[in-house]
């Protein structure tokens, strides 16, 4: 494998992973009975559509279908990617839910 093929490697298994980490995010939404675009929006207002996450929102399933995401598990997966504004907001949510149990 060449240098080129190596980074192009590199590259795609980099999108895969960000592609894993946007599903993560929108099933925790999904399990967590929130809206995901709703609360990336929050995260990124200024940002335009997201069509990984639309896509990824398509892929998710009913909350009594998937298996939990622990909240760590999606903090840490947000951080492995620089995502700190969506991992706030993310924050503020599991705080919301804590009070209200």
């Amino acid at each position: 494998m060449n240098q080129k093929e190596m980074e192009e490697q590199i590259i795609r298994n980099y999108q895969q992973d960000e592609e894993m980490m946007i599903l993560v995010f929108a099933q925790w939404c999904i399990n967590n009975e929130l809206d995901p675009v709703e609360v990336y929006e929050r995260a990124y207002p200024n940002q335009s559509k997201n069509d990984a996450l639309n896509h990824a929102v398509e892929l998710t399933v009913p909350k009594k279908e998937s298996e939990d995401i622990l909240d760590e598990t999606l903090l840490g997966v947000l951080s492995l990617f620089g995502n700190d504004d969506l991992a706030f907001v993310v924050s503020e949510e599991m705080e919301k839910r804590k009070n209200n149990s």
